[in-house]
């Protein structure tokens, strides 16, 4: 099993294992949480270990294409999210990466602050050129975090994301391994 944990001033990430199953699926199963994701709310618990278990076996394999990391609180081991790192082709040497966020845990700055540790790991460890993000446009606060990680706001894709409240516009963002960045987390 890979052992990856990245650690922030407040917050530690590792990958998922079977054992945040609970906390998972109260995750998913948040109509906030829901409300800019196109995954949808979980009929019931082993919908939720049916999707994460793909997540969990990629974890195990030698080179990960798809990290999948829980957030937990340093001070109390506490999960309060989500976070992955979807590797593409190779050849293009890119990345795209997804979060989710407890509400109970918005609007403290939880979602920057492991946005820039995931950059550094992604340059830094992965040796990546490229980490593209995107979100829906009246996602506020994913368009506040992405921005202040130093990611740029590149295009918009028009109805692309089918939300529980119809298609909705996304904001592509990406940074660049010679973009400055915001390093301090």
């Amino acid at each position: 099993m890979n052992e990856i944990q990245l650690v922030t001033e407040r917050t530690k990430l590792r990958l998922i294992q079977h054992t945040d199953l609970d906390f998972i699926h109260e995750l998913h199963s948040l109509a906030e949480t829901d409300e800019y994701n196109t995954l949808g709310i979980p009929n019931d618990i082993e919908e939720t270990k049916s999707i994460i278990t793909p997540w969990i076996e990629e974890n195990q394999r030698t080179e990960i294409a798809n990290y999948t990391f829980i957030i937990k609180q340093q001070s109390d081991n506490k999960s309060i999210g989500l976070f992955g790192i979807k590797i593409g082709n190779k050849k293009y040497n890119r990345a795209e990466i997804w979060y989710k966020i407890h509400s109970d845990f918005w609007n403290k700055g939880y979602a920057t602050e492991v946005v820039n540790s995931i950059i550094i790991f992604c340059f830094d460890e992965l040796k990546l050129h490229r980490i593209q993000a995107g979100c829906a446009v009246e996602n506020i606060g994913s368009i506040k975090v992405l921005e202040k990680a130093g990611m740029i706001r590149e295009g918009r894709c028009r109805q692309i994301l089918p939300l529980k409240s119809g298609w909705s516009d996304n904001f592509e963002y990406a940074i660049l391994e010679s973009d400055s960045r915001n390093n301090k987390f």
